[in-house]
């Protein structure tokens, strides 16, 4: 991969799809209301792949550098809901360690594990989620209220490591559980983004780590971070989330949400598809 980054139209090409992919990142999230991490992962990945690195390196370099995406704009979105009183703080204190012991976790399993683990946890996620999504119409509920630990620290850990492994901010995988246990959608989505804070800082650091001195690395990355997507992403992604959440608002809740849920079923059917 570095030869062939070596030459200045491979280079060219590298930074041209880059911003095309921001802009399609931007749009989709702000579009669907969701910090990014669900859409910049495929994207990264069939990039990557596409510049020639090993399936080994693209996935595990495409989940890190979305972690560090995230991180911007879970500030933004934590400080936002923060603000307005959205955020249970006590909750958030309960799940901190819990989560950042699942993020360090599923960092350290992703220098050693292969691109398979990666694409089945992204798969199992995507489609569970496009499943409730496209044929759940009546709200699902386990019980009223959240159990006491140790079992809500296992929640915790759970959001974390499958955050990590996959790439995301966590507020599929929270808002999915919160909801389930009775939590309206609004104090759901706002706890959400400061677990995406507690998951993309650490997860970053982590995959940094963990991809430090892997061989077959692009020359800008750093461990499984790459500085060259995140410089060439991060501009267009804000410009166009903006033009993203215009138009979720000219369609109606239901709509959205299918269109989610579809785009999220195309994600795992491709992961599932490049398993084999």
């Amino acid at each position: 991969m570095n030869a062939l980054l070596a030459d200045p139209g491979t280079l060219t090409l590298l930074c041209l799809g880059l911003i095309v992919a921001g802009a399609l990142i931007g749009l989709l999230a702000g579009l669907f209301g969701v910090g990014g991490g669900a859409i910049s992962v495929p994207v990264f990945y069939e990039t990557f792949l596409f510049m020639d690195a090993p399936a080994d390196i693209a996935m595990p370099l495409a989940v890190g550098t979305s972690l560090a995406m995230i991180i911007p704009t879970s500030i933004l979105s934590a400080r936002t809901h923060a603000e307005k009183g959205a955020l249970d703080m006590p909750h958030l204190r309960a799940w901190a360690l819990p989560v950042t012991a699942g993020v360090l976790i599923g960092s350290a399993v992703a220098r050693y594990a292969p691109a398979e683990v990666f694409q089945i946890v992204f798969a199992a996620v995507a489609g569970f989620n496009a499943f409730k999504m496209l044929f759940v119409k009546k709200p699902w509920l386990i019980r009223d209220g959240l159990p006491g630990e140790p079992l809500r620290g296992l929640y915790g850990a759970i959001v974390g490591l499958l955050s990590a492994l996959m790439g995301i901010g966590g507020g599929a995988i929270s808002n999915l559980i919160l909801t389930l246990h009775g939590w309206t959608m609004h104090r759901a989505v706002a706890t959400s983004a400061g677990v995406g804070l507690l998951i993309a800082i650490p997860g970053a650091i982590g995959y940094v780590i963990a991809g430090w001195g892997k061989p077959d690395l692009p020359p800008d990355a750093v461990g499984f971070v790459s500085l060259a997507a995140l410089v060439l992403t991060l501009p267009t992604a804000l410009l166009t989330t903006r033009r993203g959440a215009r138009l979720a608002h000219a369609l109606s809740r239901e709509t959205l949400t299918r269109l989610f849920g579809l785009f999220l079923a195309i994600v795992a059917i491709r992961f599932v598809i490049a398993l084999f």
